[in-house]
């Protein structure tokens, strides 16, 4: 794409990977010099999100992923069966078989949260609370949004024999195996190097000016740190308008609808507006006390000891049994840290959602609301590529960073740029299915092979 068009890169911070970055550790503490944080891995379903590391020297690592909701006879997982497994074996079969019907009819679960589907065919509030919720939310990040995710994703992680991470559903413990899981490299190294593309260096978009079928007007406000500027060339550069054939916003909805104020257009606020953000903390940590107390890291049965090493947990709070909390065993989890590590010297991360609504909640990232897969995802195709402005970005989809590679990849082909041909010449045919699937479903337009398309 360089050689066949002029690309200005605007970054408003010297890195390039958003809200994934690495910290440093005490290795001799710890294991490792350095943790992964707000992204610990994906599902092995991201080969677009394994192109682009590949592309820039680095590899990733798989394990099998084993999770720990609840505590006490509300715990389960995916190691061993367990006391609430068996007391809702009736309601895992039931549930394992409704999906058929919701096969039939995606088209209208799609506008149906997963908290009236479960009432609608009278699944008991426990086993929603405690087994179905936690069971999506580690996947999707989705915390105490979980009861407002439509039924459709619910659907597809229990029964897409491709991207389903349950699959197959176990109709007498729900799931009974641990699904291959992909831990990302060192992300700070990873997108640090980013930088070195930008021919603006710290530059932030401050104002869209004008858009049209033809151009884009916008104003850019320079960020190099120790730059020595005078108030001539300051304001020449804020003031003066650049022009522009194309414009993609790789940032979040509330920004963008911010820059986009002056020239938004009807069907562009209605959507964006839908996109709603809640407020989250995440404390890393390496309190194994805190870990023991809230969560359940050792199996109850000595004879499970051995081969139980989870690395997500979930808690559950009595009082209100559908808000929960995230966290994960970092150390069991990403790949830099070897096998022999104390339990009391692991470390932990603990998301905690939506402090304006639950914060009496905790005990002690901006996460996304899911009802936009109703009145956003739909609707997406009737924004990119009108007036020269396409949106790429996680939230486009689910956040996950998978669907924020995908997403400007797509963009870069309506623009022209060639579908990689190493993803296009897969025996199996599946990044190129994933990029086809969301190519049409988020821009309109049909995927023709080799080539990009400029419309």
């Amino acid at each position: 794409m360089p050689y066949r068009f002029k690309v200005t890169l605007a970054e408003a911070t010297n890195y390039c990977g958003g809200q994934t970055f690495s910290i440093p550790l005490d290795a001799e503490k710890h294991g490792a010099s350095w943790l992964n944080q707000g992204v610990q891995g994906g599902s092995h379903i991201y080969r677009h999100t394994f192109h682009l590391f590949s592309q820039q020297g680095y590899e990733t690592s798989l394990l099998n992923l084993q999770v720990s909701p609840g505590s006490g006879n509300k715990f389960w997982t995916n190691v061993f069966p367990t006391e609430l497994v068996e007391k809702h074996q009736s309601e895992i079969k039931r549930f394992t078989r409704v999906f058929k019907f919701v096969r039939w009819f995606e088209a209208l679960f799609v506008f149906v949260p997963i908290w009236l589907f479960m009432k609608i065919f009278f699944f008991s509030d426990e086993f929603t609370n405690y087994m179905i919720l936690p069971s999506i939310a580690l996947f999707l990040g989705t915390g105490n949004a979980t009861p407002e995710v439509s039924t459709v994703i619910l659907e597809r992680l229990f029964i897409s024999p491709t991207y389903g991470m349950w699959y197959p559903a176990d109709p007498k413990c729900l799931v009974n195996h641990s699904p291959p899981m992909v831990v990302f490299p060192n992300f700070s190294k990873l997108y640090g190097n980013g930088r070195r593309i930008s021919n603006r260096g710290v530059t932030e978009l401050s104002n869209v000016v004008s858009r049209s079928s033809s151009r884009v007007d916008v104003i850019f406000k320079d960020n190099n740190p120790g730059k020595p500027s005078s108030p001539e060339t300051t304001k020449h550069f804020e003031e003066l308008p650049e022009h522009f054939d194309e414009l993609i916003l790789c940032i979040l909805p509330d920004t963008t609808k911010r820059l986009l104020d002056s020239t938004i257009i009807i069907r562009e606020k209605l959507v964006l507006s839908q996109v709603k953000f809640f407020d989250g903390i995440i404390i890393t940590y390496y309190d194994s006390g805190y870990m023991r107390k809230h969560y359940t890291p050792h199996s109850p049965a000595s004879y499970h000891a051995q081969t139980f090493k989870p690395m997500y947990y979930i808690k559950l709070y009595p009082s209100s049994p559908s808000k929960l909390e995230m966290a994960f065993d970092c150390t069991n989890y990403q790949s830099q840290f070897p096998g022999n590590i104390p339990f009391e010297q692991h470390v932990f991360q603990t998301i905690f959602l939506n402090s304006s609504r639950d914060k009496h909640l905790w005990d002690w990232g901006n996460q996304l609301c899911q009802t936009h897969h109703a009145f956003v995802v739909p609707w997406l195709w009737l924004l990119n590529g009108r007036r020269s402005t396409m949106f790429a970005g996680s939230w486009t989809l689910v956040n996950a960073h998978g669907a924020s590679v995908i997403s400007g990849l797509a963009a870069a082909y309506r623009l022209g740029a060639a579908y990689p041909e190493e993803l296009e010449t897969q025996k199996d045919g599946f990044a190129q299915l994933c990029f086809r699937c969301y190519l049409f479903h988020f821009h309109g337009k049909w995927y023709r092979r080799g080539v990009g398309v400029y419309v």
